[in-house]
């Protein structure tokens, strides 16, 4: 299951909705929260799951209790996996051991663009076509996404 986090860290939209839609494939209307707590306890008690609560930005303690007594319904094994920018939200979510991702070389990341921007390699003829994407790249510092 993959969930966009984002800026909004709310447990009954982030965890029940979210979550099971991310399973079912289709987010659950705007139901009660005890409703929605019972929807993700049918969809997760007993079963292996892997869950990415992706660009994380929650730095409150409080809502991560609440947000992992909700899921710990799912069979040994069953993993949650956190990105975030920060890394005083790892020390929050109290993880085992961060995993810190660098941003790519210039040099990689010029080939990623010249590779997604020029796929007829004329472009790459371009001088101001070169220029223009050297700068793009420059501006989006080893950020692969951006």
């Amino acid at each position: 299951m993959w969930v966009c986090v984002s800026d909004i860290f709310d447990v009954k939209l982030i965890n029940c909705r979210k979550v099971i839609g991310s399973a079912k494939g289709k987010m659950p209307e705007n139901l009660f929260m005890d409703k929605l707590q019972e929807m993700l306890s049918k969809e997760i008690n007993g079963k292996k799951y892997l869950l990415v609560l992706d660009d994380v930005s929650n730095e409150n303690r409080n809502k991560w209790l609440k947000l992992i007594d909700l899921l710990m319904g799912g069979s040994r094994g069953s993993k949650i996996l956190v990105t975030s920018r920060t890394e005083l939200v790892a020390n929050v979510t109290g993880t085992n051991s961060p995993y810190f991702v660098k941003g790519l070389t210039k040099e990689e990341a010029w080939l990623l663009f010249e590779k997604m921007a020029f796929k007829q390699r004329k472009e790459s003829e371009n001088t101001f076509k070169v220029t223009i994407g050297k700068e793009i790249v420059q501006k989006c510092k080893g950020v692969p996404l951006a």
